[in-house]
């Protein structure tokens, strides 16, 4: 290998992004001299020093990572500041979310990762540059990468690619790479502790690490387990998650009451009457004689005062216990050829917990068969009103809504098992004075979770022991079922109405690669580098749930089964062509073509091209620009995924009072007046679909590095260098269903069959059927730009200083359906449980003197708006004319401060505090769980320390 001089331009691309680790730095300038030309970067697969800075990467050390405080690879990306909205473990998703429209279920306990707001699914993950397995969710087939599946303790940093690279690595690579490299050249013992909390004393978190490695003459290998244990926070021990919506106490809580609440009507005197249980009665009287809502009897009629408050059933952070094992050696079988072997198992045990399960009957309220034609038999032991009560069409039973806290809450538990084997050769070899590079690579994985399923019901049985005595009494099993007052429903009750449901899914990767790289001959500028290389992937995935959710008997809401597979060929050529070389106007300038063929068993062929430009003006200034082609293959869930149901919490534009100027359309789809939305949960039916096709981006990026000669070497700056990159995606065909609550919005406003298609509604204006699939959305167009600021101030008495200042600006983000239709998803807007604020900013100040350190890092996000929906009419709506509110700009600031003591196998102490001032995130009143945005910001009141002990030998 040749030994190339490095400027100092070179060493700030590279080193700027080491900030973390001042001496580090000291080290790494020290040895500039020393570094060689073949390096690998991240966005690239030719490994050539000159190639450094052609695309923005950032590297997240080691040491950054442990300054975090976090255990979890996902939660640390999900801070950088060109991170969207993704899952992490503050959301309590599984009996809240259901499953979404894309056959992938919702990997509840799961974390992932989105660069640019473009989704987890356009950002691809690689372990030590190859793919990682997808998620198995437990209620579908997933189509991303579940983070906490990597276990943190393996990371020796973690690379991440701002830019588009499908040409360089092939489909998901639209919004950028996340390239987790794992430990390697490790030498003895070492052992990490940490234990942290929540000010209130809530959310334990602790992890043990074990790692063990060494290195001979021919071999290296590594050993790592981890255990990792996150304890929940219950909403209710926050006052801003405590009830449905902050500030508006029970107001919208659910109708749905542990009493229960019967709307019907009398079928003697034709009165119609929405009456509850009194409080403390056992043995219920029914007068009929009392048509109105002065009653002497044991019911009242139902007001706000009645509504359920779930949200103290939810939790903030959800429980989560990962264990894994690791190992990875490598030995070199010859001078030039090295042989390799990894394996990992991970273990993620995970708990998500929802309110008791609400059961809605009639018609009122349409949710399956059984409930919206139940009968409430007279014959009923317990039914006090001694008529039937009947649902469906011509029935004069409209609404029953029971939430049985008998049976206690529903909880969701995921076991989720992975498993990665991978071995490889790779080595280098001459021809002539040619020195090329080569690798062939195979991998095994597979994720595999079972999902269990405690206090939802069987909606047939509900239906049978709620009907005529005689046709319980010729079910085996079958008990009368009491849902007429609070407490009444007995254990013999609950046993025959309440199953224990099973889902199980998986995934399953299995690949090969080959690469090859190296100079191809010399031009004026330099030599002409190429990398080549070919890879196969299979795919498989499935799904199977419990067999009362195939029948619909779970809760009534049916989801099907999911199988396929389909795999796929490709071969790529990258090229490295210098331009210009030590010229007036450039130092030197370099020209990067890369191209990829991909061919997908289900979609066909599909090329992707990419082009970049290297600018070094001189040892202090580079430009650089790229542009690119991407897509994304149709993920096997978003394929097959077979219909199923999900209740969406949705507002009904024609439930009284109706906005002015759509009183007229609402007649139109047969609302009658007066129609008020008994219940915002709305059985949505979604699924795959085997047309859809890739979908595909242009990306552009464009910037420049700066590292100014008055900031090197200076009595005030050791080293200072900027960063700008300025980015561009825009995504046509994007695979995604419109949005449920869009949809209905158009349907109601503009009486399109292309979005009142899928709706119906029933006699009482209710909906009564959603249909909501997957389609080639449209198109998405994103930009904005990034500026960071790295200041390394000299070593003094106080010792020394270092300052990273990382910014990223949402200009632009528009997504149109297929249709034309703008969805609501923009700049500064808060939808769906997600905001993309315009202005994220992340600013680290660090100091090192001797063996003590310290840290302070401040995480800005710029305000948002949202509209208030039913909350307009409260004080917590800030514009009600305007139905608006406006979330806050808000900071969070973290401390950290430690030493490295020497004692005890080179002991290292670290204690943090995480939001030190408790800032409260802003009230988000359109946010369907616990009040906040749980993806942009930190919990409610949650100040959180952490102690670290780190031992090496």
């Amino acid at each position: 290998m040749s030994v190339v001089r490095r400027t100092r331009l070179s060493a700030a691309v590279r080193g700027a992004l080491l900030f973390a680790a001042l001496p580090g730095l000291a080290l790494a300038q020290q040895e500039e001299a020393r570094q060689l030309d073949r390096i690998e970067v991240t966005g690239t697969r030719i490994k050539k020093a000159e190639i450094e800075g052609q695309t923005p990467v950032q590297v997240i050390t080691r040491a950054q990572i442990e300054r975090s405080g976090l255990t979890s690879i996902g939660d640390v990306l999900q801070q950088i500041t060109a991170s969207g909205s993704a899952l992490n473990t503050k959301f309590n998703s599984s009996g809240n979310f259901g499953f979404p429209p894309d056959g992938g279920g919702v990997a509840a306990g799961a974390t992932t990762v989105d660069l640019r707001h473009l989704g987890p699914k356009r950002v691809l993950v690689l372990v030590d540059g190859v793919r990682w397995v997808n998620e198995s969710s437990g209620s579908g087939v997933g189509g991303v990468v579940d983070l906490n599946t990597i276990p943190l303790a393996i990371v020796e940093r973690i690379e991440v690619l701002e830019d588009g690279a499908s040409s360089i690595y092939g489909s998901d690579a639209i919004a950028g790479v996340v390239n987790v490299i794992t430990r390697r050249n490790y030498e003895g013992a070492g052992l990490s502790v940490q234990y942290g909390e929540y000010g209130k004393g809530d959310g334990e978190t602790g992890s043990v690490d074990v790692s063990f490695g060494g290195t001979g003459d021919r071999y290296s290998f590594f050993l790592g387990a981890s255990y990792t244990e996150q304890k929940r926070v219950a909403s209710k021990d926050r006052e801003q998650s405590s009830v449905p919506v902050p500030g508006t106490g029970v107001a919208l809580g659910s109708s749905a009451i542990p009493a229960g609440r019967f709307i019907f009507r009398d079928p003697n005197t034709g009165a119609v009457l929405d009456l509850v249980p009194n409080p403390g009665v056992t043995n219920l009287v029914y007068n009929p004689a009392e048509t109105g809502c002065v009653r002497t009897d044991s019911f009242h009629c139902f007001t706000a005062a009645d509504r359920f408050n779930y949200a103290e059933y939810n939790l903030l952070v959800t429980p989560n216990r990962r264990k894994n094992l690791f190992g990875q050696v490598r030995f070199d079988l010859t001078e030039s050829t090295t042989w390799y072997f990894k394996a990992l198992y991970n273990n993620r045990f995970s708990i998500n917990q929802a309110a008791a399960e609400p059961f809605f009957l009639g018609t009122a309220v349409p949710t399956n068969f059984w409930a919206d034609n139940v009968v409430i038999s007279a014959s009923n032991p317990y039914n006090p009103f001694g008529f039937d009560l009947v649902a469906g069409p011509g029935g004069n039973f409209i609404l029953g809504g029971r939430r049985p806290l008998e049976g206690g809450p529903r909880v969701f538990e995921q076991d989720v098992d992975t498993f990665y084997v991978a071995t490889g050769l790779e080595g280098s070899f001459s021809a002539g004075d040619r020195l090329f590079f080569w690798d062939v690579n195979a991998v095994r994985s597979a994720s595999e979770a079972n999902q269990t399923n405690f206090g939802s019901y069987n909606a047939r049985r509900f239906s049978v022991a709620l009907g005529p005595l005689a046709a319980c009494q010729a079910e085996p099993g079958c008990v009368p079922l009491n849902i007429f007052g609070a407490g009444t429903i007995t254990r013999a009750m609950l046993d025959y109405i309440q199953p224990v449901v099973r889902d199980y899914s998986d995934n399953k990767l299995s690949l090969f690669s080959a690469n090859l790289s190296g100079d191809l001959f010399d031009l004026p500028a330099g030599a002409m580098s190429f990398a080549a290389g070919v890879e196969y992937r299979e795919y498989k995935g499935s799904y199977r749930p419990d067999t009362l959710t195939v029948t619909g008997e779970y809760n009534g809401v049916p989801s099907l089964p999911t199988s396929g597979k389909y795999d796929v060929s490709e071969y790529f050529v990258e090229l490295s062509i210098p331009l210009l070389a030590d010229a007036a106007i450039a130092e030197r300038i370099d020209l990067s073509l890369a191209g990829r063929y991909s061919d997908y068993s289900t979609s066909g062929g599909e090329t992707t091209a990419k082009v970049g430009l290297r600018w070094q003006v001189n040892d202090e200034f580079l430009l650089r620009g790229t542009w690119a082609e991407g897509f994304r293959a149709p993920t096997i869930g978003e394929l097959f995924g077979a219909a199923s149901g999900f209740d969406a919490v949705l507002n009904d534009p024609c439930s009284a009072p109706i906005a002015g100027g759509l009183q007229a359309n609402c007649a139109a789809l047969g609302v009658p007046p007066g129609y008020v939305q008994p219940n915002p949960q709305i059985s949505v039916v979604t699924g795959g679909n085997r047309n859809l096709d890739p979908e595909t981006a242009d990306s552009v990026s464009a910037g420049f590095v700066w590292s100014p000669a008055f900031g090197a070497g200076a009595a005030w700056s050791e080293r200072l260098d900027f960063e700008f990159t300025w980015y561009r995606h825009k995504l046509e065909g994007g695979i995604q269903a419109l949005d449920a609550q869009t949809q209905l919005n158009l349907c109601v406003q503009t009486l399109d069959p292309a979005f009142c298609g899928g709706i119906t509604r029933n006699q009482l204006g209710a909906i009564s059927n959603f249909s909501n699939f997957l389609t080639n959305f449209g198109r998405i167009d994103s930009r904005g730009w990034d500026f960071d600021v790295f200041w390394l101030l000299p070593q003094g008495d106080w010792g020394q200083f270092g300052f990273t200042w990382r910014n990223t600006w949402v200009d632009k983000y528009e997504a149109v359906g297929a249709d034309g239709s703008v969805q609501p998803q923009t700049v500064g807007r808060e939808v769906n449980n997600s905001g993309i604020p315009e202005w994220s900013s992340n600013l680290t100040a660090e100091w090192r003197l001797g063996s003590w350190f310290a840290s302070w890092t401040a995480r800005h996000k710029s305000d948002l708006w949202e509209l208030c929906g039913n909350a307009r009419t409260f004080p917590v709506c800030r514009d009600p004319a305007n139905n608006r509110n406006r979330l806050g700009s808000t900071t969070f600031h973290d401390l950290q401060f430690g030493v490295n003591t020497g004692w005890w196998g080179n002991a290292k102490f670290t204690l943090g505090v995480n939001n030190v001032f408790q800032k409260e995130p802003p009230i988000c009143l359109s946010c369907t769980l616990n009040g906040y945005d749980a993806s942009n910001y930190d919990i409610p009141g949650g100040r959180f320390w952490y102690l670290r002990a780190d031992f090496k030998l």
